[in-house]
């Protein structure tokens, strides 16, 4: 089973967090895989894992490029797991209809991003929450202090 993790935005945008959790992801020796909600969401965060700090480069590339599977970090709208990533981001309302399902079964960490000012995005966590409880997984859930940083609550 995967640790599923939780991270409810409410004073950062997804592009401001993103990075640094793909960062942590790579420190640990891992593969990411980005699953948005569209293709024009995962080029909008390509575009911005270019720029979002001068002094810093994250590899990764979006799925309809050469080599996806060679991709350290890899943005797609589309199912499966091409590069063989360890974690699998859930972002912008993607999600897993089978928290059974092989992409998902293998993955070390599985992490979904919501907006938590977004009372759509709120619902579909919860009944995502739920059926990876349900699927025995282990879950956890994050929420940003009035600091910025996550803090553990479930």
């Amino acid at each position: 089973m995967s640790e599923v993790l939780f991270y409810h935005l409410e004073r950062a945008s997804l592009e401001d967090v993103l990075p640094g959790l793909l960062e942590k992801t790579r420190e640990r020796g891992w593969q990411a895989l980005v699953r948005a909600g569209s293709d024009e969401r995962a080029a909008a965060l390509d575009a911005r894992l270019w720029t979002y700090r001068e002094d810093s480069f994250l590899p990764h590339g979006l799925d309809r490029d050469p080599h996806p599977a060679e991709q350290p970090v890899l943005l797609t709208a589309a199912e499966g797991n091409p590069n063989g990533a360890e974690v699998l981001f859930f972002v912008d309302g993607a999600a897993t209809q089978d928290w059974a399902a092989p992409d998902v079964a293998v993955a070390a960490r599985v992490v979904m991003i919501f907006d938590g000012r977004d009372p759509e995005a709120l619902e579909a966590a919860r009944a995502q929450w739920k059926a990876a409880k349900a699927g025995g997984h282990d879950v956890t859930y994050w929420q940003q202090a009035a600091s910025g940083k996550w803090e553990k609550r479930a």
